[in-house]
């Protein structure tokens, strides 16, 4: 049974993590679909590790999901947490990421791993 209200903590938690612009425009992605990090990579012209430092704060919270294919790791958004509400408001009130998969695409950088 999911909880109606986040308590202050968890709304706090949530914020913080969803105020960094980098990982909004992630969870704004996963909200979309299922990624890959080296498709993140592409995304934000970064380095692997800063990438996956970024997710891994959102995985320990629980916003995210990984799912290991090989040496693939792919995130997704986790749509039964506690926060999702939240998240998902944070999210509707962003510009659509979907132009920005529509970039990776067009530029034949999305990865089929």
């Amino acid at each position: 049974m999911k909880k109606e209200k986040l308590d202050y903590g968890e709304a706090s938690t949530v914020l913080k993590l969803m105020s960094d612009k980098t990982r909004l425009t992630m969870m704004a992605l996963l909200h979309i679909e299922e990624l890959c990090v080296c498709e993140f990579v592409e995304i934000f012209q970064t380095s692997q590790p800063s990438v996956s430092q970024h997710l891994r704060k959102l995985r320990d919270q629980g916003l995210v999901r990984e799912k290991r294919k090989g040496q693939w790791v792919f995130y997704s958004i986790n749509k039964n947490h506690s926060s999702f509400k939240l998240v998902d408001a944070i999210i509707s009130e962003v510009t659509d990421a979907q132009t920005l998969l529509d970039e990776l695409q067009k530029s034949g950088k999305r990865v089929c791993c």
